[in-house]
């Protein structure tokens, strides 16, 4: 337990040190509007032009969207188009107002759960193990859990390298040697990309007849799960804040970076660019918002909550564990008469893939 504290603590020390600069991540230029000496031209142009401008209805203005002016002929994939003045503006968001907050709420988080883990402290076992041993997680629900986890993990990381690294790492680290890590971030985040929305999938419907609220959790909501008080509150397999994180999170977050993912990645769909544009800015702050409640999540299971983490990784639990952070699911196994795991792994049942059951 020690070498994992150690590992987790050294792990949010690195990326509080790489996201401190993020937090005021703007460009140097970010209030050269336009930037493009092509762009500044025509802008000078309609200036000095005594012509009333079409209007947004009129074929003649050149306006494919609601956005600023395109300039070129116009096809269904904007093949012809010579430049687009919303990449300006999608530039100077994403390098300045978007990535200063994203970066800031980063920053804020990290700082957050640190203060958090020293004024509360681990949620610990209030008595000793029992020595008996039941089933939380199957080896299906394990091989999921973890498959997406790794997966997000990897986009997370690559991610911000995409969206931090300039200001960030290429500083310090060279621009030779950060290009090779961009170029390997990007090609990560896009390819494993896919294969986490086909993760998230299975997770969902693998935890989705677990995560239906009932009475008890409105009484966890109310205890505020009893995580600063250190107060016994019932719960059932999972508890509300576990739901919460599987809907806000995995669901709502997922379907978000899920399709706004897919119109980045797959550009030859026939989106237009604006239409990229507004996308990143979804992934964007939709990413900001998944990895701080996944920060939060993280390290209730770890740091936060002592014998969480044993859960997921080995898949068992002790009963008294098992009656202090979720009393009504263990009360449910032992009605079920499911037998425990004996503590010398001798004289076992044969497995099973239902929770509760004996391994």
């Amino acid at each position: 337990m020690r070498a994992t504290n150690f590992a987790v603590r050294a792990l949010l020390a690195l990326v509080l040190a790489l996201l401190l600069p993020a937090a005021w991540a703007g460009v140097p230029n970010n209030r050269a509007q336009p930037a493009y000496a092509e762009e500044q031209t025509i802008m000078q142009a309609e200036q000095g032009s005594r012509a009333p401008e079409p209007g947004l209805a009129s074929a003649e203005s050149g306006r494919v969207h609601i956005d600023r002016h395109f300039l070129g002929q116009y096809g269904a994939a904007e093949g012809d188009v010579i430049l687009q003045r919303g990449g300006n503006t999608w530039r100077v968001l994403r390098n300045g107002p978007i990535g200063t907050t994203a970066g800031t709420l980063f920053v804020l988080a990290l700082v957050g759960i640190g203060l958090f883990y020293l004024a509360v402290g681990t949620a610990r076992q209030q008595h000793p193990d029992s020595g008996r041993k039941i089933v939380r997680f199957s080896n299906w629900d394990r091989l999921v859990h973890w498959t997406t986890a790794i997966s997000f993990l990897l986009l997370a990381f690559t991610g911000l390298i995409i969206l931090f690294g300039k200001v960030v790492l290429r500083p310090w680290m060279g621009a030779q040697v950060f290009s090779v890590l961009a170029y390997l971030s990007k090609y990560v985040h896009n390819f494993f990309g896919p294969l986490f929305i086909l993760c998230s999938l299975v997770m969902f419907f693998t935890f989705l007849r677990r995560n239906f609220f009932n009475r008890l959790d409105w009484q966890w909501f109310r205890e505020g799960g009893g995580i600063v008080s250190h107060k016994h509150v019932r719960a059932g397999f999972f508890n509300a804040g576990e739901k919460a994180w599987f809907w806000l999170g995995i669901t709502l977050l997922g379907l978000v970076m899920s399709i706004t993912g897919l119109i980045l990645d797959f550009t030859n769909m026939g989106q237009t660019r604006y239409i990229l544009q507004v996308a990143n800015y979804f992934h964007i702050g939709g990413a900001t918002l998944y990895i701080i409640a996944a920060m939060g999540h993280i390290y209730i299971g770890t740091l936060g909550t002592e014998g969480a983490y044993h859960a997921m990784r080995y898949g068992t639990v002790d009963e008294e564990w098992a009656r202090q952070h979720h009393e009504a699911w263990y009360e449910q196994v032992k009605a079920g008469g499911a037998p425990p795991v004996p503590p010398d792994g001798r004289r076992m049942p044969p497995p099973s893939t239902r929770p509760g059951a004996a391994t």
